[in-house]
């Protein structure tokens, strides 16, 4: 396993990822029901961006970097700015939280975390850094097999982040698999898949096979920050996420052009479409 998350922390993907990772938080927690937080592949939760790994690459300079600098943010961004803000006091950008410091730290005390890391350093760290929080168990092991493991959840409502490290070519067929088992222990469970943009061929095969799943609706949210058909980098990254809660597809409509201006490198875009459209309920 030569993946480290470490070395890409906080860069355009992260900032995508973990703004709508906080909405889903936000919403959810507009009902005083529990909800339950599973993460597949979580890292180690907390990054230190002036580290060996993350200022080895400096992505976080266009990702999170470009965030601290902004002026006139949306509402929506907020929460998640709050959370780095606070992990920084003095006013400089030095540490960054992985997705499941943003869960434990926007949760309720009546929700649970629920976090597997595979890698065993990462996730001996993960364990030290989520201590102290009763919430949050942490788990040491295949990530894939977290929705078998794990669900259906006590708590009714459970959200599920799965975001491997695509090392491997099957990894877009394991996430669609991940989303079928766990819709099959539990379908109303929301499911949030990332997932990067570059080899568009295989991304085609994965939307087709995302119609196909067994997800009751499904919305697509993609930030471009180069021309999503230049195959020789990261062009940009997304997310579908499966039952999204009411309100997340607005607060999308604002928050994607903003990230495209002020994430877009050599060129920003957005896009953001339903590949599955709730059925109807048949009714006249």
């Amino acid at each position: 396993m030569n993946y480290r998350h470490a070395f890409h922390a906080g860069n355009h993907a992260d900032v995508l990822k973990h703004l709508i990772l906080t909405r889903l938080l936000a919403l959810l927690s507009k009902k005083e029901a529990p909800f339950a937080y599973l993460d597949s592949h979580a890292g180690l939760g907390l990054y230190d961006l002036l580290g060996d790994q993350a200022s080895r690459t400096g992505e976080y300079l266009e990702g999170i970097g470009r965030l601290w600098q902004a002026t006139q943010l949306p509402d929506a961004v907020e929460a998640y700015l709050e959370v780095v803000r606070a992990m920084n006091p003095d006013g400089e950008l030095r540490y960054y939280p992985g997705s499941p410091e943003l869960a434990r730290l926007l949760s309720r005390e009546q929700d649970r975390l629920q976090l597997n890391e595979k890698h065993p350093e990462d996730g001996r760290l993960l364990k030290d850094n989520m201590r102290g929080d009763r919430r949050v168990a942490v788990h040491l092991g295949e990530g894939w097999l977290v929705p078998r493991a794990l669900m259906p959840t006590r708590e009714k409502r459970v959200l599920l982040l799965i975001d491997p490290p695509f090392e491997k070519t099957d990894e877009l067929q394991r996430c669609v698999e991940a989303l079928n088992e766990a819709h099959g222990r539990m379908r109303q469970a929301i499911v949030a898949i990332w997932y990067p943009i570059k080899d568009e061929r295989q991304l085609s095969r994965f939307y087709r096979d995302l119609q196909k799943s067994a997800a009751p609706k499904l919305l697509r949210a993609e930030l471009y920050v180069h021309a999503p058909d230049d195959a020789t980098r990261l062009s940009g990254s997304g997310l579908v996420i499966s039952n999204p809660p009411w309100g997340l597809e607005d607060e999308l409509k604002q928050l994607l052009p903003w990230l495209a201006d002020v994430l877009g490198q050599s060129q920003g875009g957005w896009r953001l479409d339903w590949l599955i459209e709730e059925a109807a309920s048949g009714k006249p």
